[in-house]
């Protein structure tokens, strides 16, 4: 036999209206947490880009080939002159230059098409003459300059080139 139900068979105002706020809530915080996920992407790209850029110049720099009797070379890429520091431009693509405009490359010219530079990678070399090790700094935005203004990102890498 089966049993009949007396009232109707749905969800109160009540309870509705529970759900609702919860449901309200939870979108609420998902929403407020979104800023803070895009921040948190964007800073993980530039360091991506940053890391990236202190590869190439590097593996750069230890491609370099030796003059002979000496310990100096100019690196083929980016046209590092081993032993003196200097200061190179890149855009978040990679593109080098030499300066903050984007105008001139590394190695003297021009460039075809100007580079909206976003990053600075110094390099130094210790005060001691040995080019066994380099410090190789990258900081984001370009134009600040690190020895003034603290940068919005900064990577520093130290470098062990193998010169024999």
């Amino acid at each position: 036999m089966k049993r009949l139900l007396s009232g109707a068979a749905a969800f109160s105002l009540v309870e509705l209206t529970l759900a609702l706020g919860v449901a309200a809530f939870c979108m609420i915080a998902i929403l407020g947490l979104l800023p803070a996920g895009v921040q948190t992407n964007r800073n993980a790209t530039s360091q991506t880009s940053a890391t990236n850029i202190l590869a190439v110049v590097v593996a750069d720099m230890r491609a370099t080939p030796k003059s002979p009797n000496t310990w100096t070379g100019t690196s083929p890429l980016f046209c590092i002159a081993l032993g003196t520091p200097k200061t190179l431009y890149f855009d978040g693509e990679g593109r080098a230059s030499a300066d903050l405009a984007g105008l001139m490359n590394p190695c003297g010219g021009v460039n075809t098409a100007t580079v909206q530079t976003r990053y600075r990678v110094t390099i130094t070399f210790p005060s001691t003459g040995n080019l066994t090790y380099a410090d190789v700094k990258i900081t984001w935005p370009a134009a600040t300059d690190p020895n003034t203004t603290t940068p919005g990102g900064l990577l520093e890498m130290f470098a062990a080139l193998d010169r024999k």
